[in-house]
């Protein structure tokens, strides 16, 4: 499966898959209890959608994709579809074909976040060379939004300081995140966060590598560092626990797609040579 993004279709006459976007998620069907998540021309017709107001992503093995925002309401979904939201979609697709799942909905948030003038209050015109809208009364452009977060591990020893979001309490444990703030440096962002949120102090950031994460539209920067000082102290509005943790003996932990996976899978695989 290949995948190369681009804002126009490089091949008018190439097949049109389209991936329909509700603010709820996808919507799909189902083929024999795997997720169908390209809708046909005729489907798109069908359902009454107007196709010109497509948004290109890319080429996929030869296909133009695109996405369609929609305003289906939810109770009012045709048989055989149903809408699935991101989440549920990463443990049923493929991870790379996620990815582009994920572009769409980048690509919807923004599409549907734009469409009047934050300067002055005009509706908007789409670009036809690039992912933006422009405002035909003030010129004023609006790209799609990325918010960069950091994410790290800390390691003291070999041990790993994970911890159990405030929103989700016991549902696993994963790595610390933040998103970075104006005039702050990813590596301040992290030192910020980890004793915002933990109570410690860290040193020797070392980059691990990044995630487009579109929920909806976030950049995940991952890194490990050392513990430098502290003892854990939880910030309640953002954790419900966190402890260090050894390799062998973990708590339940992210699924493998997301980039906290890996950089626990990573430490472990260091840790226990497996």
């Amino acid at each position: 499966m290949h995948f190369s993004p681009s804002v126009t279709a490089r091949d008018p006459s190439a097949t049109r898959r389209y991936l329909l976007l509700h603010r709820r998620g996808l919507v799909a069907r189902r083929d024999g209890g795997h997720v169908a998540p390209f809708a046909t021309e005729a489907e798109v017709a069908a359902l009454g959608l107007d196709a010109g107001e497509a948004h290109v992503l890319g080429e996929l093995d030869g296909d133009t994709v695109v996405t369609i925002p929609t305003e289906i309401d939810k109770d009012a979904v045709p048989a055989g579809y149903e809408i699935l939201g991101l989440r549920s979609l990463a443990g049923e697709i493929d991870p790379a074909l996620f990815g582009v799942v994920g572009r769409a909905f980048h690509v919807f948030d923004w599409a549907t976040t734009s469409r009047f003038c934050g300067r002055c209050g005009a509706k908007t015109e789409r670009d036809a060379k690039e992912r933006c809208t422009r405002c035909p009364a003030c010129r004023h452009t609006t790209y799609p939004r990325i918010a960069p977060a950091v994410i790290v591990l800390v390691r003291k020893g070999d041990l790993a300081l994970l911890a159990s979001n405030a929103q989700f309490p016991g549902l696993f444990y994963s790595t610390l995140a933040g998103f970075s703030e104006i005039g702050e440096s990813l590596e301040e962002t992290l030192a910020r966060e980890v004793e915002e949120e933990a109570g410690v102090r860290v040193k020797n950031a070392r980059y691990f590598g990044s995630q487009p994460w579109p929920f909806p539209h976030s950049l995940m920067i991952g890194f490990t560092a050392e513990w430098e000082s502290g003892e854990i102290r939880i910030d309640p509005a953002e954790l419900s626990d966190a402890k260090w943790f050894s390799a062998r003996e973990l708590p339940v932990i992210p699924p493998p797609l997301s980039i906290a996976r890996r950089l626990i899978d990573a430490w472990v695989a260091e840790i226990t040579g497996a």
